[in-house]
This record gives structure tokens, C-alpha cells and sequence, in this order.
């Protein structure tokens, strides 16, 4: 019987890894009665396997399945609030802001054309006589 199992594991493995996943080295399958269990090696999380019309059908067990649900509503539950925070955020500025916003942008063109000018004289200065 212990033969027959294994033989039937050895059988099924390949074809539960590929159904599942292509990396072999992450998933371990382990017989349980008529059932498989595959262990995934990165996350700790396991699954109930068993054959179907010659394939490997997996399924989470109830608590992996009740706390995937709960991530999936904390998630939610954040993107819900990122998405109304960023509603709040768009909202139009004040005046004051606007106002220092101008007065900011009004110093900074005053010292560009400070500067523009500064280079327009010395530009006249060092001008050179035509001769033509």
C-alpha cells in the first residue's frame, strides 16, 4: 500500500506542481488519506489538493481563507481612506496661500529681471565700435 502511495505521489506531483506553480522548490505536496496538502515553503500557508478529472485542484483551508478575507477588507478599508484623504487634499487653496504664493513668485521675477537687466548693461558697455 506505502509503495502505491508513493507511486501515486510521484505520479502526481509533476502534475500538481505545474497546475499550481512552475518553481518545484517552493511547493511540497504530502499525502493525506485521499487528499494532498501543499505547503508553500515561502509563505507557510497550506492548501487542501485533490484530484479532479486527472488534475490537482487546490483549495485554502477555512482559517488561511477567513484571514485572507480579513487582509482584503483591511486593504480596502485603507484604500477607502487614502482615496478620501486624497479627495480633501485637492481641494482649492486659501487665500492667504495664494497670496503668499504671488508675493513669492513676485520676488523671484524681480530678481530674474535684476539680473537680466544687470546683463543687458554690461552687454552696452562692451559693445564694439562698427566698422563699416
Amino acid at each position: 500500500m506505502r509503495h502505491i502511495a508513493i507511486g501515486l505521489f510521484a505520479l502526481l506531483l509533476p502534475l500538481g506542481v505545474h497546475a499550481a506553480e512552475t518553481d518545484t522548490s517552493r511547493f511540497q505536496l504530502e499525502r493525506s488519506g485521499d487528499h494532498f496538502v501543499r505547503l508553500d515553503r515561502q509563505t507557510g500557508a497550506m492548501s487542501l489538493c485533490e484530484e479532479k478529472d486527472g488534475t490537482l485542484v487546490c483549495r485554502m483551508a477555512a482559517d488561511e481563507r477567513a484571514a485572507y478575507e480579513q487582509e482584503l477588507d483591511r486593504l480596502s478599508a485603507r484604500v477607502t481612506a487614502l482615496e478620501n484623504k486624497s479627495i480633501v487634499n485637492k481641494a482649492l487653496p486659501s487665500d492667504a496661500e495664494i497670496d503668499r504664493s504671488i508675493g513669492i513668485m513676485e520676488r523671484w521675477m524681480r530678481s530674474f529681471m535684476g539680473i537680466v537687466k544687470e546683463f543687458q548693461s554690461e552687454e552696452e558697455r562692451n559693445t564694439l565700435p562698427q566698422k563699416t
